[in-house]
């Protein structure tokens, strides 16, 4: 029987490798034309996430492309008052560490036989076992998982949810080999996170493995037509690095140096979300994995969820080779209750950093009393 995943993203990819593993066919649809057609984003927390990469037999080779001084951290406060600095010792194990998006994806990738995964298909459509794709070709399946994000087409075969805006907006922005670049913000952002709160407002920075510092600036409690009050100029870099230093007023220099030390590349982000605990009636032919089933605030669950995800519902389907519904039943059980609590999680920890003295509150959590 065919077993089809629309998107190749992490936890689509999970799924195809542990599929694999277990001596199972799939195809992976994804809409871009290559792996290389768009960049992937930042670096990722991988923490519950390795469990995946463990039944997908790739854990040693995670390991060997994760970053364990990715999870040092730094919290200030606006006026530059440092709350807590935290460095990973060398020999710290691997519990949290960061690695490259795109390298990820490209492990995954590797790990799949030649085919898997058909570039250059958007989905459209699916039903009655046929699948329709934006160039006018088609595809059977016996089982479709949409593994299509949080915009996913899929999704309608089975709820009516929509992602809602959560009060964030988000500009993203970086500076490129910062350590020969920029050598004192370098060492004033350190090795991994460095997270500035307040106001309102956030400043996180985080080291990217290619020596790119990714900064995003996230504006709470605005509505979701924000960026076109905020006189942002997007169209040009320059103006907009200068209006975004006129938000921040009464930061400390050196936060609003690193938006002057910046690049031309000026990315705006509004964010969303699905209902927290969401859920739908099973169907034997359709289900869904990652932010399709469960978007989340991006707050480090999203992508160990999805990997989580494509695991769980791999080894469902090994487990019932010749019982679709009763494997997609199992999985779902599992995924609802597991994701659920994630998604509440990630709820209290989006309403922390929206709040008033998110710094004070986020120190409190990371150092309980």
């Amino acid at each position: 029987m065919t077993i089809a995943i629309v998107g190749a993203g992490l936890g689509g990819l999970a799924l195809a490798r542990v599929l694999h593993v277990n001596g199972i066919e799939s195809v992976v649809y994804e809409r871009e034309s290559s792996r290389d057609a768009r960049g992937q984003g930042g670096m990722l927390d991988i923490h519950s996430g390795q469990r995946a990469l463990r039944e997908a037999g790739l854990i040693d080779q995670f390991f060997a492309i994760a970053r364990g001084e990715g999870q040092d951290m730094r919290l200030l406060e606006p006026d530059g008052t440092l709350l807590l600095q935290e460095d990973t010792p060398d020999d710290a194990p691997l519990d949290r560490p960061e690695v490259d998006r795109a390298e990820l994806r490209d492990l995954l990738l590797d790990s799949l036989p030649e085919g898997v995964v058909r570039w250059g298909h958007a989905f459209t459509s699916a039903d009655h076992g046929l699948l329709r794709f934006a160039d006018g070709s088609s595809a059977t399946y016996d089982l479709l998982v949409g593994a299509d994000g949080a915009h996913s087409r899929v999704r309608a075969l089975l709820t009516d949810a929509r992602p809602a805006h959560i009060g964030q907006n988000v500009v993203e922005i970086g500076i490129p080999d910062i350590d020969r670049t920029h050598p004192d913000l370098a060492t004033m952002v350190g090795r991994g996170n460095y997270w500035v709160l307040g106001n309102g407002i956030s400043l996180a920075a985080q080291r990217n493995g290619d020596g790119r510092v990714r900064i995003g600036i996230s504006f709470y409690h605005t509505a979701e037509d924000w960026f076109a009050a905020s006189g942002i100029p997007f169209d040009d870099p320059a103006a907009a690095r200068a209006r975004l230093i006129d938000l921040l007023p009464g930061w400390d220099p050196r936060f609003t140096a690193l938006i002057a030390a910046c690049d031309d590349t000026v990315v705006p982000r509004s964010i969303t979300s699905l209902p927290v605990g969401l859920t739908w009636p099973s169907r034997p032919d359709v289900t869904l994995l990652g932010d399709a089933a469960h978007l989340m605030p991006p707050v480090g669950e999203g992508a160990n969820m999805a990997l989580l995800d494509g695991a769980v519902l791999g080894l469902a389907l090994a487990a019932h080779p010749d019982d679709f519904p009763a494997a997609v039943e199992e999985y779902e059980r599992e995924m609802f209750e597991r994701t659920s609590a994630a998604a509440r999680m990630s709820a209290d920890m989006q309403e922390l950093l929206m709040s008033p003295d998110a710094a004070r509150k986020l120190l409190a959590f990371f150092q309980p009393v």
